[in-house]
Formats: C-alpha cells, structure tokens, sequence
C-alpha cells in the first residue's frame, strides 16, 4: 500500500485533466478520422510510456514501502498495461457489435465510449481496491481468480460473435420499461416530448456498453493480479490501458474483420496468466519477463495469423430483437 495518497490523487488529476481536455476537443460530435484516431492513439501509448518511465526512475519516493525494486515495478506496469490492454481489444470487437445492432451514426460514437470509459474507470477503482483488500486478507483468491481465468480462456475460444446480443433478456427489459423515443435524436440522451422525459437509445447504448465492459474486468482484473498485487500499479496500468480504448476502437474499426484468431491469442494468454497464477507460490513461479515475452508472442503470433489469411466471408452479424420496428408509444 502507499504510504502517501499524493501519488495516486496526482494520477487522478491528470486522468480528470485529459478526459476534460477529450471531452472538450469532441464537443461537436464529429465523425472521428482514421488520421484523427491514430495521432489520439499514439499520445495514449506515448503517455503510458512517460509514465511507465517515472515508475522507473523515481518508484522509491511513489511508493517507499513496496518490496519491488524500481525496475521490477517498472516491468510489473508493463506487462501489466499490455495484459489490460490486449483484452480491451476483445472489447472493442463486442463494442462494434452493439454499434452495428443498434445502429449507432458514427459521429456519435464516441460519445459513448466516452461515458463508457468514465464509467469503466470508477467500476474498475472499485473492483481493484475491494480485490486488494481481499487479496492481502484472503490469498486463497489468487488461486481461485487462476481457475476462473483459465475457463474463461476456454470459453473464449468458442466465444460466437453474435451470442451476446441476440434474444438478450436485459436488452429487452431495459426496452420495454425505460420510457424511450423510436429513434435517435442528434447525441442527446434525454428529450422532452408532450411534457414526458424520454431516454432516447443512445442512452441504451451506453448502459449496454457499460454492462458489457463490467462482464470484460471480471477476466482483466484477476488477469493483472497475476502480475503484481500491488494496488497503485494494478490501477495505473488499468486505466492507462483504458484510457486510449476510444481511439484505438476508430483505428481498428476498419480492420476488426481481419482479426480471425486474435480471440484465440487472447484466450491462449487468459489460459496462461491462470496457470501462471495457479503456480506464484510454488517452485515453478514464472518470473515476469518471462510472462511478458510469452504475452508479447502469443498476440502477435494471432495477430500475424489473422493478417495472413483473409476471412473466407464477412462476419454476418444478426441484430437482436430490440432493433425490430418499435410500436408506436401512446402519449398520456
């Protein structure tokens, strides 16, 4: 734990910061670029790079009580960043999914990651201090977290690309009781109508995206706690791999359909940081740079794959049952 709370309330102030500033170069809803997407993609990496360098160089006065040398913690922040942010690409297949099914205008798009991401940033805080304060009671958990992650590399591999939306029960629910509007009106959320406030669905879309992300750090939580227990760096790499979620979902938009067996380097890595958690405390620990090599090889060995060989036909999305023609809404 730190002794001092500075480190973490300056890391939270820059975060605030760069989402002001995100929030305020986006105020007009335009459609985002691939060039646009790809400068917002390399300032993310580029931060996290400044930032793993402080780690290195100055980790003794952010955190004098951790037992990991500057560059044992420097390397923890590492892997875990790619961990965290090599799932959050699986994300963005499903996100482009619940996009495609709901028809959502590109301009406004990023709108909702956005306020998917602000939302993912507080659940994920919570979620990392709670499995902390569990952990440091109960160590049991680790072991319990390696199961749960190597059935979810399992199940990832089978994974359908249509299986999360159609027929979805919470979907529909959410439908049906939330008073909503038929269509979407510009980037609102809220409308007035007939003296009635209406949800419109892009306020639909957001809680769907947000669902979809809380089921997402269940595997990418645990996943990090394989690498280092230590709640600053579980948190940094966490939302530092977040944080640049938005414009890489633009700059790989257009190459989603070519990643065939991205999700099988993905399930082949959660099997691993399982196993890898399952063996911390016995004589076959696997050391951390050796958990990042095996890492760094199994995506871009999936990733290589997917670029070699062409889909043999475009994925065929259907579209859930909410996208149906809506009956008309009677106004008291």
């Amino acid at each position: 734990m730190l002794n001092s709370t500075w480190p973490i309330i300056g890391f939270n102030i820059f975060v605030l910061a760069m989402l002001a500033l995100d929030l305020y170069l986006h105020r007009d809803n335009k459609e985002v670029s691939l060039r646009h997407a790809l400068g917002w993609s390399a300032f993310w990496v580029g931060c996290a790079i400044i930032f793993n360098a402080i780690i290195y160089f100055f980790w003794e006065a952010i955190n004098p009580a951790s037992l990991l040398t500057n560059q044992e913690a420097a390397l923890a922040f590492t892997t875990g960043y790619l961990i965290e942010k090599s799932l959050s690409i699986d994300n963005l297949f499903v996100f482009a999914m619940i996009f495609s099914a709901f028809a959502v205008p590109r301009a406004y798009q990023h709108k909702v990651l956005f306020y998917g991401v602000v939302g993912a940033l507080i659940m994920r805080g919570i979620m990392i201090v709670a499995g902390s304060a569990l952990i440091a009671k109960y160590h049991w958990l680790l072991y319990v977290f390696g199961v749960l992650l190597i059935l979810s590399g399992v199940k990832m591999a089978f994974f359908k690309a249509d299986a999360g939306l159609n027929n979805n029960r919470l979907i529909l629910a959410l439908s049906k009781r939330l008073p909503m509007t038929d269509d979407f009106r510009g980037a609102a959320f809220w409308v007035y109508e007939h003296g009635r406030r209406l949800a419109t669905p892009l306020l639909l879309v957001v809680i769907i995206v947000e669902l979809t992300d809380l089921m997402f750090a269940i595997d990418s939580i645990p996943a990090i706690f394989s690498v280092t227990t230590d709640p600053f760096l579980v948190y940094t790499a966490n939302v530092m791999a977040l944080l640049g979620l938005r414009s890489l979902f633009f700059v790989l938009e257009s190459l989603m359909e070519r990643f065939r067996y991205l999700h099988y380097g993905l399930a082949c890595m959660l099997g691993f940081v399982g196993v890898k958690m399952l063996l911390l405390d016995t004589a076959w620990a696997i050391p951390t740079p050796v958990s990042l090599l095996v890492i760094v090889f199994v995506l871009m060995t999936s990733i290589i794959c997917s670029l070699y060989r062409r889909p043999d036909a475009p994925p065929v999305m259907a579209l859930p049952n909410i996208m149906q023609p809506m009956p008309e809404k009677t106004i008291n």
